[in-house]
């Protein structure tokens, strides 16, 4: 059905039409300069990609050497925004992340207090191997992530918008590493697990990366228009059925709230509404990025792993048996149809 110009909704709907489509162009440019410096992790982008349109933050998980720091850096510079990196260790300290106040002595002899902001003020925060770092220091981002805002010396202090902190992780099970706690991991709008190239994507990687010459990430987009784009993705229209499928795919990952037996006896502690609020809007971004007007069913299976495997957790008994968190994700989906 054509809309009609002269209908005042007609002419809105028309004019968000536009700007959808004109945005899916725009990271097109965006997804392809990003692939000329980072190879074989078109999921991997696309989901980074997601987060930040959705305006959430990212938790990148996987060894060493797979590129999850160049993708960070690589996607501060496409799309424009300022960059700082926090290198977490053992003995990091919140005010190596939040800032500090000093005592100065001014020239009429007065001391005073001044703050000296840490990296955290930035609109793109990097935050290498968070669980090498305490708990006391992890937690410090806590706040930040959640209000976009800092409490140093009884002050509050906001902090630049956009902010996102993308976060890379090693795997628990390695040494010398911390779990992160579960309100912080409830922050992470999503979970991104970077796995090994395949084996054409690391010979095109061989190739590029040890040559005369480099390529080298390029500017597309600035932080202004990240903004926009983080205010039409709130704007693009979700159907009934996808709400449907969002309440029914967190819900019965809750072993209070499901009916599958199998959940019951595996999941300690279920997703909560955090989860169903990452849903919707990845739904959206994941739907803009593909060029589409407004996301499906599908959208939301495919997005149901990254943002649900964080929150949930499995009890000793499943862990001794060898569930996994993503046999149980699949489980869900299925229910989907």
């Amino acid at each position: 059905m054509s809309l009609d110009p002269s209908n005042p909704t007609a002419a809105d709907a028309a004019h968000l039409i536009n700007e959808i489509e004109a945005l899916g162009q725009r990271l097109g440019s965006v997804r392809e300069r990003i692939g000329r410096v980072i190879f074989g992790q078109r999921d991997v982008i696309d989901q980074a990609l997601i987060t930040l349109l959705a305006g959430g933050h990212t938790l990148l998980v996987g060894v060493p050497g797979l590129a999850k720091t160049r993708l960070v850096e690589t996607l501060g510079t496409v799309l424009g925004l300022d960059d700082k990196r926090v290198q977490c260790t053992p003995d990091l300290m919140p005010a190596d992340i939040l800032g500090s106040e000093v005592l100065e002595e001014g020239d009429n002899g007065r001391r005073s207090f001044r703050f000296l902001p840490g990296p955290v003020f930035a609109q793109l925060l990097m935050a290498d191997e968070i669980n090498r770092a305490s708990p006391r220091t992890q937690s410090a981002l806590l706040q930040a992530m959640q209000e976009q805002r800092v409490s140093v010396g009884g002050q509050y202090h906001a902090l630049p918008r956009p902010f996102h902190v993308l976060a890379t992780q090693n795997p628990i099970e390695q040494e010398g590493t911390y779990p992160l706690p579960e309100a912080q991991l409830d922050r992470f709008l999503i979970q991104i697990n970077v796995g090994y190239p395949d084996l054409e994507a690391e010979r095109h990687m061989l190739l590029a990366t040890t040559g005369a010459t480099e390529a080298k990430a390029e500017r597309v987009m600035s932080a202004d228009e990240l903004l926009v784009a983080q205010r039409l993705i709130r704007r693009v229209p979700v159907g009934e059925s996808v709400v449907e499928a969002i309440l029914d795919l967190v819900r019965a990952g809750r072993p209070e709230t499901t009916s599958l037996a199998e959940v019951q006896r595996a999941v300690a502690w279920g997703p909560g509404p955090r989860a169903s609020q990452a849903l919707m809007l990845a739904a959206r971004a994941r739907a803009v990025l593909d060029g589409r007007l407004s996301p499906s069913v599908d959208d939301v299976a495919a997005l149901a792993g990254p943002v649900l495997r964080h929150r949930m957790a499995l009890s000793f008994a499943a862990r001794a048996d060898g569930v996994t968190l993503d046999r149980i994700v699949d489980l869900l989906v299925e229910r989907l149809g």
